[in-house]
């Protein structure tokens, strides 16, 4: 199944297989694998300050302003990017600029940001790793992206040990129904699964 409005329920394009629009993912996004991680056992302050790094470049996603095919799928990579950069910052202000005003299936993709934000907690740096992108046409949006990436190994917190767990590299296989305002590509839904090797979920 693939990306539908709000209301919507028709079926559209099937971009990557076992996605699933308007529900999150079955993996449980709050945790970083089925038991990979380990909690961070050294004592001392587990929060870690949130280290200084530069938003995504919109100039490394070039035409991601322009209502073409290539543009939505450059700016739905550059939305991923921005998310992944909010969970390292704590920070979601660009992030939610860069969305429709209601799109709650962007929450769910996003759902462990707010209590990073709360707890003045972050993931620690890594690197996102493109593996493929596709671009379909939708019903209910003007184009959906398939995109699938890893993001590598990194540290986030525990909440309920008080320390950090050690996360491995994560598989992400998304579908995001990118619509076009006039000026820009808004994300109008993401349905996604994640783990350590989500594509053959």
């Amino acid at each position: 199944m693939a990306c539908t409005d709000t209301g919507g329920n028709g079926t559209v394009t099937t971009p990557p297989p076992s996605i699933n629009i308007g529900g999150g993912s079955d993996d449980g996004g709050a945790e970083p694998s089925d038991g990979g991680g380990e909690s961070s056992d050294g004592g001392g302050d587990s929060t870690v300050t949130a280290p200084d790094i530069p938003a995504p470049d919109p100039a490394d996603y070039p035409g991601m302003d322009q209502n073409t095919p290539e543009g939505a799928e450059q700016a739905f990579r550059y939305y991923v990017a921005v998310s992944m950069w909010s969970h390292q910052v704590g920070d979601d202000s660009l992030l939610k600029t860069l969305e429709i005003e209601d799109c709650g299936s962007c929450d769910e993709f996003n759902v462990e940001l707010p209590g990073l934000i709360t707890n003045g907690e972050t993931w620690s740096e890594f690197e996102i790793e493109d593996l493929d992108v596709s671009i379909h046409p939708g019903d209910h949006f003007d184009h959906e992206i398939g995109y699938i990436f890893t993001i590598g190994e990194h540290t986030r917190p525990d909440y309920e040990t008080g320390g950090r767990d050690e996360a491995p590299a994560i598989e992400y296989v998304t579908v995001g129904g990118m619509t076009f305002d006039g000026e820009r590509w808004l994300v109008g839904d993401i349905d996604s699964e994640w783990g350590p090797n989500a594509h053959s979920l």
